[in-house]
């Protein structure tokens, strides 16, 4: 079938292109979701800040927890979202899946959609780097997966109706720029 605008997709109508009304389901849990974003959620810290009795820093390893649930997709695409990756069909390419297929292994295990889940893995992403690093917006948009500075700001205000500025100022304590190292 030709796709895009060419003579053969203007000339074809509603019908030949197999058009047909949708129903849409909305769906629900009916038990408690297995995991919450909170189980699944990977830190993209590698180092810790340690002092000594002299006050010397330092900083060693995290143990970060690389397989929180055993399921192997799941835990490849948690870390693909960790990674600040975002592509959610080149993900279920690289396995061999629909992108529905992925949304419903999420949805199945955390009872929210894909997509939401993605959302708020991006910006729980997005408030470890603000809170934690000194790195520009556009460079907090690019590691976590949003992009561009304009996606990190629109999502802010989904979320928190809060600019990346404000949202930095509202989470950071003294002492968290440099706790952790990427």
């Amino acid at each position: 079938m030709a796709k895009g605008n060419s003579w053969k997709t203007r000339n074809w109508t509603k019908a030949d292109l197999g058009f047909h009304s949708r129903i849409i389901l909305k769906r629900e849990l009916k038990s408690e979701p297995q995991y919450t974003l909170d189980d699944l959620f990977i830190s993209p810290f590698t180092q810790k800040r340690r002092y000594d009795e002299d006050g010397r820093c330092w900083y060693v390893p995290i143990e970060r927890r690389t397989d929180p649930t055993g399921i192997h997709v799941m835990d490849d695409y948690l870390h693909y979202l960790a990674e600040g990756q975002s592509d959610m069909l080149a993900f279920a390419n690289r396995h061999g899946l629909k992108t529905e297929e992925v949304s419903v292994l999420v949805f199945i295990l955390t009872g929210l959609k894909g997509v939401r889940f993605r959302q708020l893995f991006q910006i729980r992403l997005v408030d470890e780097l603000l809170r934690y690093t000194d790195m520009t917006p556009a460079e907090v948009a690019r590691r976590s997966g949003l992009g561009s500075q304009n996606n990190l700001y629109f999502s802010l205000r989904r979320e928190y109706d809060m600019s990346a500025t404000e949202r930095r100022a509202f989470l950071r304590k003294a002492g968290d720029a440099g706790r952790y190292r990427l």
